[in-house]
This record gives C-alpha cells, structure tokens and sequence, in this order.
C-alpha cells in the first residue's frame, strides 16, 4: 500500500487497531472493532469517523456565486453563510459528475465537498466549466475531515468547544473553537441518519492526532467507538442515501436517482439543465428504488439482477446489505418505472434463486 495516500490520522488508526484498505487512494480503515459493532455504537451512543478523503474545493471571488449556480443542480442563490446544500453537478447529456455539499462560507466564498475518488476528477471538470471565471481551487491537501455521529454526540462534543452545539441545526454550520483550536467548523451534514457534525479542520492551524484523541477521551464514558468505512455503508444504506459509484454514476441523472427536490431547473442555466428538461418532458423510464427482502437471510448484492412476479428481468441492485439494525435484507436498485410503486413485488436472483422482495421507501429502520 506504499504508493497509496495517508490522511494525518493514520497513526490513530493504527493505534486503535484499524484494518485498512484502499478507498479512493487512500489507505483507510474499513473496521476497527467490527462492523457490527460499529453500527450498533453510532445508532445507539456514538461513532468517530475518518473522512479525511473527501475533497474540499473553494470558489471564491465576484462571480463565485454564478459560477457555482452553473456548476451544480440546486439553487445555491437560496443559501446565506452558516447554512449547506446538498447538490449535485450533470454533465451536457445529464450523467451525474458528483453528489456533493456546497456551503456558503461567506460572501463569495464557497466550500464545495465532493467524494474522494472524484475529486481530481471533478476540479478539471469545474475548471472546464467555469466560464464566469470565479476562483476555483483545491484545497483539499490543507483540510481534513472528521465525523462523530450517534445521539450521544452533543453529550461528548459539548467538552470540547464553545459552540451552542443545539442551535447547529441540520445542513448548518459554524466556526469556532475545538479541541483547542480555533477555526473549526462544526457542521450537520451527516450520512448515518443520527444526529452527528462533520469537524473541518485546516491541518496548518491544528494538529489532526490530538484533536482525534480529545474527542476520544471526551467519549470514553459515552460508549464512543472509532468507526470505518464499512459501518459508514451499513448506516447510509439503512436510511436509503446513495452512494456515488453504485446508486448514482455518470450513467445515471438526477430525475430517474430520485433527485429531482434538488435539481432546480427553473433557477436559470446550469451544465445539463436542457438535458434535463428533456427527460423531464419525455418522463423516466427507470426508478431508483428501495425494497426489503422476505427473510433476513436473502441479502442483495450489487449487481444482482432484478424481476417482476411474471419472470421479466426489470432491473438490478446498485447497494444491498443486511440491516444490522433490524436483521433484514435490505437494498436499492433500478427497475422500470410501472414496478416502482410502494408494496411492489419483485424479486431477485440470489445464488441462483430468485427470492420475493417488496418496494419500500427508505429509510428502511424505524427511527425515534
């Protein structure tokens, strides 16, 4: 794994025993204490997660605003600083570059949060695309990324900082003072379904280790556990978030992904608004979808192919797992339209069977 990136926190995750792996190019931990163990901890008390891969790129200057309404979907004219968005960026024909966040920082100030093996990717995208000539820069090198997520959160982030953590309400932001350091920014943006912030921290201005070993220490009575990438694919699939490379690609747009409340094509031009109306005039002709399984041991698969009660093929599996929450086969995929109603049965080929599974919206536990 010599030639893979490390995130300054690799020296937690040794020490706590993590299994690495590669994700993105970088070397990260996919488990510590188990996975099971680790979903169970943030949907009961609390988790720590290393996010470090994911990319920051800011826009800044005059025209940042302009330049970030035509490189995303959602209408970043509705945001003020402290509040995020979740969005995405089309290419012309409609395909999904990236999911992503965008938070107004400030006045022409923009933070745009994308996934980590698009990164490269999508900041030569946006330089292509940038004909309102805003600043764009990676600033990824200089950032990195923790998340704690579970309903202990508040309890063990309360120590750490001078923030009224109760009024960071979801998808709102600020900056201030954690861990002893200052310029943080606490966010609540989370991908598990809990209550959880998202700690930015600019690597030049705080030292990475100690702030993961305070919030360790500030979490030790609260049953905090160091989480991998593995329980954060259990947890988003729980709650039916997608996930880019299985549920949303460059093969799919946001009509037929679920993603029309974010795609605002009445904001003015953006890259693939035409497309999109296109589509949207013509109509879908495929769904993303949730469903559930007959019985907890007919898991899903990415990939697995997906029928009707009279045996047509209608579509395949992009994410299924177990829920570890509830012990049930749990997945999403893409059918064709008319199969895509609540209380639809499908089914799906398992190991050569095809078992019955039911359309359900997400999320797919039953939350407090």
């Amino acid at each position: 794994m010599s030639d893979l990136k490390q995130t300054p926190f690799f020296n937690c995750h040794h020490a706590a025993g993590a299994k690495l792996i590669d994700f993105g190019g970088f070397e990260m931990p996919v488990q510590y204490a188990g996975i099971r163990k680790e979903h169970a901890a943030v949907r009961e008390a609390a988790g720590l997660f290393d996010v470090s891969h994911m990319g920051e790129i800011m826009i800044t200057g005059p025209n940042a605003l302009d330049a970030v309404q035509y490189l995303t979907v959602n209408d970043a004219s509705k945001l003020v600083p402290g509040k995020a968005q979740y969005s995405a960026m089309c290419y012309e024909n409609g395909g999904i570059v990236d999911d992503l966040l965008v938070y107004m920082l400030a006045p022409e100030k923009y933070m745009l949060v994308v996934n980590a093996s698009n990164k490269d990717k999508d900041y030569d995208w946006m330089i292509q695309n940038n004909p309102h000539k805003a600043e764009i820069t990676d600033f990824s090198d200089d950032m990195c990324l923790l998340a704690v997520q579970g309903p202990k959160t508040d309890d063990i982030l309360a120590k750490l900082t001078d923030r009224d953590l109760s009024a960071i309400r979801f998808y709102t932001f600020e900056t201030g003072t954690f861990a002893g350091f200052g310029n943080v920014i606490l966010s609540a943006t989370g991908y598990t379904g809990e209550r959880g912030f998202e700690l930015y921290i600019n690597k030049n201005e705080a030292d990475p280790e100690t702030v993961w070993n305070r919030i360790m220490e500030a979490g030790a009575d609260h049953g905090l556990q160091p989480c991998g990438l593995g329980a954060r694919d259990t947890l988003r699939l729980e709650m039916g978030y997608a996930l880019y490379g299985n549920d949303i690609t460059t093969e799919t747009h946001p009509l037929e992904a679920g993603l029309g409340w974010i795609t605002k094509v009445d904001k003015g031009e953006f890259c693939g608004r035409e497309k999109i109306m296109e589509i949207k005039e013509a109509g879908i002709s495929r769904k993303l979808v949730g469903f559930v399984t007959g019985s907890p041991r007919d898991i899903p698969r990415k990939d697995y192919a997906l029928f009707s009660e009279s045996g047509d093929e209608i579509g395949f599996v992009t994410s299924g797992s177990q829920s570890i929450t509830e012990s049930k086969g749990i997945g999403m995929g893409y059918v064709k339209k008319e199969f895509s109603s609540p209380e639809t049965v499908i089914h799906i080929e398992i190991r050569g069977k095809k078992v019955p599974a039911t359309i359900q919206r997400p999320p797919f536990i039953k939350r407090n």
